[in-house]
């Protein structure tokens, strides 16, 4: 354990786990992430433990715990999700399986009851789920503190101990109260003192890449997006223009408009390689195959230019703009599950982080993150403030299907057998989804609450009517593609124009193969608002502005109807795929 650390995050294998050692950190406290079963003496001079959520069932075999001994240290803990489960059930509480799952936004009642911890976020508020088990009796000592509509104990409380729990969130934005919450258990209840800056991370992010690369040179592939272009600017800082070289590789899965918008950054070479992409992707309906391929085939573009370009020679590594939710979420901690493989965690290039042919600046952080570091190194505005875009582009926006598949009518809606990624009590989930005639985000959440299925909702907003539609097979087409790119250079220009996009954190545009024998394809649309990309929240536009994108997209050849998501993540992931 670092001397330093005064808080230490036990990782049960939770999407959010290090998101909550960042936030002790921006309180100005340092705190680090352990394995959840770091023995209790190897934990000696922390002033609190946090016991992460995670993707298990306390009853699940080989399901993370902790050592039981962290309860006699005599220090404060705090369990968060599954951490209250485990500690409800290590302390003699009883964890059950809930009658429906709580995804997204809830309602917390809390009973302050004069805790510090509680101090300032007494009474209703919002806050974030992403549960199944529940906690159905509280252990000897504690009380009931907190509930929702769907959970009945989702807070609990030894004063006495200083031993806390919640079932929702606190480290991320989208429980609003929840950095109060770190607050209290950080300073009023561990008495812990700042001794961390958050602020000037570049000198520090350049000399570990000095220690990374030594003196070997850095290849680039940089995708034209923040995340790659602030790693790569790091690198050229650190170790000088002469050791870095960036290649931006033109995969046939871009925007419109994206390699023009490259080549005007300068100081990078561009790559073409749109048949050896759409050709390996040919036929493939599979998303995370998508993923896999997208991944290898950037691999063996990489070994092509290094070969002809003699790179080899001059003894190279690899940089990358990998941030840390591509990790998380890629199963890249002991027990996280895999969500979904980013293209930057294949097979080829765990191979080179293992060889130790990898330098990856970013690493350890998140995308609100990378835009202040970016700003810190000075990048323009019109880089840093561009929505994100996925590494393998358009291909996890445009869906597939193998087989035609007829719509199922239900008395919740219409059940549409296109499946979708999902995130859900930590976990990944493949699902169809569910069509609703009403942009009502709550009536989404609760159908995604109480319906084991499905894991996203979507309202259909113009178009041809759902009994007019099926789901058709298909693949990753060039037509496809471009029906997608239509569409979403559509979204882009309207959104600009409008001002919206300033409005909202991200906007993916989803082609799904739903529809009818002349118009095979509907377009869905996915405004979210984040910080960090680990929880999003689906939020509206308004009307107008909805209506004429609608007119327009319909006007593209090929599809059928407009539907809108109203799946916050969890239970669904930002992208589709």
């Amino acid at each position: 354990m670092n001397p330093k650390a005064q808080i230490a995050v036990l990782d049960a294998g939770g999407q959010y786990c290090h998101l909550i050692a960042r936030k002790v950190r921006d309180l100005g406290v340092y705190a680090e992430v352990r394995a959840s079963e770091t023995p209790a003496a190897a934990l000696g001079g922390v002033r609190g433990i946090v016991i992460s959520g995670g993707p298990s069932s306390v009853y699940d075999p080989g399901s993370p715990t902790v050592d039981p001994a962290i309860f006699d240290l005599g220090v404060p803990v705090l369990g968060i999700c599954y951490g209250q489960q485990l500690m409800a059930h290590l302390l003699g509480g009883s964890v059950r399986k809930g009658d429906h799952g709580e995804y997204g936004m809830a309602t917390l009642e809390l009973d302050a009851a004069g805790e510090a911890i509680f101090a300032g976020v007494d009474g209703t508020q919002q806050v974030w789920m992403s549960h199944r088990d529940v906690v159905e009796s509280v252990p000897a000592g504690f009380r009931a503190a907190g509930s929702t509509p769907t959970c009945a104990i989702a807070a609990m409380a030894d004063a006495r101990r200083h031993f806390y729990a919640v079932q929702f969130h606190v480290e991320v934005v989208h429980t609003p109260r929840g950095r109060q919450y770190l607050e209290n258990f950080v300073f009023a209840v561990c008495g812990c003192a700042k001794d961390w800056d958050p602020r000037n991370r570049v000198p520090v992010v350049e000399q570990e890449i000095r220690e990374c690369v030594g003196g070997r040179r850095v290849f680039f592939f940089v995708s034209g997006g923040v995340d790659s272009t602030v790693a790569f600017t790091l690198c050229t800082r650190a170790l000088g223009a002469d050791r870095v070289r960036g290649v931006y590789v033109d995969t046939g899965l871009m925007r419109e408009g994206e390699t023009e918008f490259v080549r005007r950054m300068g100081n990078l070479s561009i790559e073409h390689a749109e048949e050896q992409f759409l050709g390996a992707l040919a036929g493939v309906t599979d998303p995370e195959r998508k993923r896999h391929i997208i991944g290898e085939e950037f691999v063996r573009v990489q070994e092509r230019i290094i070969e002809a370009r003699h790179i080899a020679e001059e003894n190279w590594i690899l940089g990358q703009g990998t941030i840390y939710p591509d990790t998380i979420e890629s199963g890249g901690t002991a027990k996280a599950a895999l969500i979904k493989t980013h293209h930057n965690r294949v097979a080829g290039i765990q191979k080179l982080i293992e060889s130790g042919r990898i330098v990856e600046p970013l690493k350890s952080f998140y995308k609100d993150e990378v835009r202040e570091v970016g700003r810190e190194l000075g990048l323009a505005s019109e880089l840093l403030d561009r929505h994100p875009f996925p590494g393998p582009g358009l291909a996890i926006r445009c869906l597939c299907s193998e087989f035609d598949a007829p719509l199922r009518a239900t008395a919740d809606g219409i059940v549409v057998p296109v499946h979708s990624v999902g995130v859900q009590g930590d976990e990944r989930s493949y699902a169809p989804v569910i069509a609703i005639d009403t942009l009502d985000h709550a009536r989404a959440t609760g159908l995604i609450n109480r319906l084991r299925e499905v894991n996203r909702v979507i309202a259909r907003v113009a178009g041809a009517g759902t009994e007019a539609m099926q789901v058709r097979a298909c693949s990753l087409t060039p037509a496809r593609l471009e029906r997608l790119r239509k569409a979403d250079a559509i979204v882009r220009r309207l959104s600009h124009e409008s001002g919206y996009d300033h409005r909202v954190w991200q906007f993916p545009v989803v082609l799904i193969p739903l529809g009818t024998e002349k118009a095979p394809d509907s377009v869905v649309l996915r405004p979210i608002d984040s910080v960090d990309g680990m929880t999003a929240q689906s939020v509206t536009m308004p009307h107008d502005l909805l209506e004429g994108m609608c007119a327009e997209l319909l006007r593209v050849e090929g599809i059928a109807a407009v539907f809108y998501d109203l799946t916050h993540k969890p239970p669904g992931t930002i992208e589709w795929e």
